[in-house]
């Protein structure tokens, strides 16, 4: 293997960057992702429990408005309960600032990637105006703490999550037998939501080895799985359906309901081979092309298995690998990846970019990211954002980076770079003969930087 500083960056980072200087090797990659999250403290997000107090005050404004209305007091109830749920919804846009932030002036541009990489993995998204900020406390308590530990811890923080009981519908979920079912004459029912994305997604793979009857075990085996949104997480025996359980040939559980089963179950589901394999395949996909070679993913398997699920071993395999080094730029870059590795690449000044409100923000990041195709936190299903290359190149999507390129630049850095020196900058060696002319050539410094973030050379990595 032979390491590239600049290439580490593109592929694996955030992107190039003026004021930050490429990791040196890949023991320094790994020895900074082990190291103290330096962006998370420089550029905080609300974590969970501070994102439910907000939603349990919306919930608490909502209820007195409809509790008012045709009263004296229904317009002042009206006005809070909207002054209160627009700073409730304007939290999601200044959190993206945080996070693009982040992505700006990080060292650790491989700790951003993973982050990104495990919250996509793990999809899931709030569906109503309530829920929605939530999705930012997700991803700062329960999966970027868990990106450099054991794959079981991290998927079980992920599904013990609020956000994704509620997305999944897993706090609905009763046993037929369950105590609150019998109590309440049988209204309730069995969802099989969270054990199929479990089973399908998070763990062994669509073409894993389960049927019906392991997804029907394991969502009676979830059952009593819950949250509140005054305390978060809630194993609730009242849900759950009293009995043993057989998933994948394993029994768990007993008479009464208990968490303890479920989250045997689920360690067990991660050190599953199949997982080792499903989690390799993403993994290489992600980082170099689409269709990755089948060796890579049998190093990453069998690193995976070696340690147990270990995913400091799978990355410290991955940076191992020649195929993860090959100089050709294959994976298009997602929109968000896009438009953060333009603003490194610029060299944004993260101070006045931390002085943009939620107007600016939603105006110049997060509505072209939707004329991109990517709505930000709202991937259409529990599958997440496309990794395939053609999810992203589509005429409506390339037209939208390209409008974003000629105009944006402008608004965020005065002056302007020297383009020639800008296409240095961002694409190091491989700042092609085609890239240096459309720097060169343009006939304004604005179009030049705009033309070099659209050539396929910066689109890539």
């Amino acid at each position: 293997m032979i390491f590239d500083p600049e290439l580490a960056e593109i592929r694996f980072g955030c992107g190039l960057s003026p004021g930050v200087a490429p990791v040196a090797s890949r023991d320094e990659m790994l020895m900074r992702l082990r190291g103290h999250d330096d962006a998370a403290e420089q550029f905080p997000i609300a974590e969970t429990e501070e994102i439910l107090i907000s939603v349990r005050r919306f919930a608490e404004l909502r209820k007195l408005n409809r509790s008012k209305r045709g009263t004296p007091e229904a317009k002042q109830a009206q006005k809070a309960f909207r002054r209160f749920r627009r700073a409730h919804l304007k939290q999601r846009d200044l959190h993206f600032r945080q996070l693009l932030l982040r992505h700006i002036t990080t060292q650790d541009g491989f700790r951003e990637r993973l982050a990104l990489f495990w919250a996509d993995h793990f999809t899931a998204k709030g569906k109503n105006r309530a829920m929605k900020p939530l999705a930012y406390g997700y991803v700062e308590s329960a999966i970027r703490p868990n990106v450099t530990g054991r794959f079981e811890d991290l998927l079980i923080a992920a599904l013990s999550h609020p956000l994704m009981l509620h997305y999944l519908d897993q706090f609905r979920s009763r046993g037929e037998n369950s105590a609150l079912n019998k109590r309440q004459g049988g209204r309730g029912g069995l969802n099989e939501n969270l054990a199929r994305e479990v089973l399908e997604l998070h763990t062994l793979g669509v073409d894993g080895p389960y049927g019906q009857q392991d997804v029907r075990q394991l969502a009676e085996l979830f059952t009593g799985l819950s949250y509140r949104i005054e305390s978060g997480f809630l194993f609730d025996k009242r849900m759950g359906e009293p009995g043993s359980e057989t998933i994948l040939g394993q029994s768990y559980g007993g008479a009464e309901p208990e968490l303890a089963p479920v989250l045997q179950a689920l360690r067990d589901l991660a050190r599953h081979p199949a997982t080792a394999d499903h989690i390799a395949r993403k993994l290489a996909v992600h980082f170099t092309k689409d269709q990755s070679d089948p060796d890579l993913v049998a190093h990453l398997a069998a690193a995976y298995r070696a340690s147990e699920g270990d995913l400091m071993q799978v990355y410290a395999a991955l940076l191992d690998h020649p195929s993860a080094w090959d100089d050709v730029l294959a994976n298009v870059k997602p929109p968000f990846d896009y438009m953060a590795s333009a603003c490194r690449g610029l060299g944004v000044n993260p101070e006045q970019l931390a002085g943009w409100g939620a107007k600016p923000i939603r105006r110049n990041f997060i509505a072209p990211l939707r004329l991109m195709g990517q709505d930000w936190q709202s991937p259409v299903g529990p599958d997440g954002w496309e990794e395939a290359d053609s999810a992203w190149i589509t005429p409506q999507g390339l037209s939208a980076r390209l409008r974003w390129a000629m105009a944006a630049p402008r608004r965020m850095v005065k002056p302007l770079p020297d383009p020639v020196t800008f296409a240095s900058q961002c694409l190091g060696a491989r700042a092609n003969q085609r890239v240096q002319f459309v720097a060169s050539a343009a006939e304004t410094r604005a179009e030049a930087i705009g033309l070099v973030l659209s050539a396929p050379a910066f689109q890539r990595r």
